[in-house]
């Protein structure tokens, strides 16, 4: 039983084939980064084309690459929700038609809950329950995660995500795009007790997150007062300063993510932990979420770099619906805001 997967939810277009076990024959993915760096960010309509340009092309070698026939696919998978919602009618648009055309079921995967799935790929066997954080450019949200595919709201971020601050703080630093590894590698060199930013809601009993006042800070910190200079480029920073505001801002960070999970384990009570999203690929957050986990003694699943950005082998969360005849409509549509059970008209949480 061979599934095909596709991704388009943001700036990565990516196809991956995959079994029942499931065990991924292929994941092959075209990063846009290129295309977006000399906007500073990802454009919406810029993304969309591209996913057009590069999918069937992607499709195609992850085809190769798994060294499996179109017509031997048994099952289409999709990420409908979150993401930008032209980017992801590209996605949901071509596994329609590919689900009419080779006459087997569509599954539509939650792109945001398939981070967690990651975990447990990665892992080999059920990570299941566990307590989910997923971190990455868009969200920052923490689930209890009694299986597979029954994911309970804890709390998420009330403005910005970690990595939407991350790019914005690269941004005022003038380090470039896209942010997050921009950020780790100017930090690397930097002195992470040079500046006290904030650390929102780290000692109250509440399962959120605020980025947008540490964002504020680093802001001021590198323009003072003086209005008129926000949206410049930090020309006259020094090098040792630009490395120790990077490394104050990924601490600050790095503190109030670990903190939110030791106490979604304590109020739970539960002894896993599994993180996904592309800012789980920074170290000083692996590294602190290890540390806390052994003090808790927990377990702490985290996927490999390349499952933890945006793939479309985590959408192997589709053998689960699979098992359990949970297919989607041919009507299925593109979900911008996050929904739990999309396709299944179970309970919804936005964002």
């Amino acid at each position: 039983m061979y599934f095909l997967a596709l991704e388009t939810s943001c700036d990565e277009t990516a196809a991956a084939v995959f079994t029942e076990e499931p065990t991924i024959l292929a994941n092959v993915v075209a990063s846009q980064i290129d295309i977006h760096r000399r906007f500073g960010g990802v454009v919406p309509e810029v993304a969309a084309r591209a996913h057009q340009q590069r999918l069937l092309p992607v499709l195609d070698e992850a085809l190769a690459r798994a060294n499996v026939r179109l017509p031997e696919i048994g099952c289409i998978a999709v990420h409908n929700t979150p993401g930008l919602v032209g980017a992801l009618l590209v996605g949901v648009s071509a596994a329609k038609m590919l689900a009419v055309a080779l006459e087997v079921p569509l599954i539509a995967v939650n792109h945001i809950e398939s981070h967690i799935y990651a975990a447990r790929l990665a892992a080999g066997r059920d990570i299941f329950p566990c307590i989910g954080l997923v971190v990455s450019g868009g969200h920052t949200v923490l689930f209890h995660c009694k299986d597979a595919l029954d994911f309970e709201w804890l709390g998420g971020t009330l403005d910005d995500a970690a990595g939407e601050a991350f790019d914005k703080v690269a941004s005022i630093l003038g380090l470039g795009f896209p942010g997050g590894p921009a950020v780790e590698r100017a930090a690397a060199r930097g002195n992470p007790k040079a500046f006290a930013f904030p650390r929102s809601f780290i000692h109250e009993d509440r399962l959120e997150f605020s980025f947008s006042g540490l964002k504020t800070a680093v802001l001021y910190a590198v323009h003072g007062q003086d209005l008129s200079k926000i949206g410049q480029p930090a020309r006259d920073l020094s090098a040792e300063r630009r490395a120790d505001l990077a490394a104050s801002f990924q601490q600050a960070a790095v503190d109030v993510l670990t903190a939110k999970c030791r106490q979604a384990l304590r109020r739970t009570g539960l002894k896993r932990l599994a993180v996904g999203g592309g800012v789980a690929a920074n170290q000083a957050l692996r590294g602190a979420l290890e540390r806390m986990a052994a003090q808790e003694s927990a377990e702490l699943f985290i996927p490999p770099l390349q499952l933890c950005t945006d793939n479309a082998a985590m959408a192997a969360q589709a053998v689960e619906k699979w098992r359990r005849q949970e297919f989607s409509p041919l009507d299925l549509d593109a979900v911008p805001a996050y929904q739990s059970g999309t396709a299944m008209g179970k309970r919804s949480r936005p964002r």
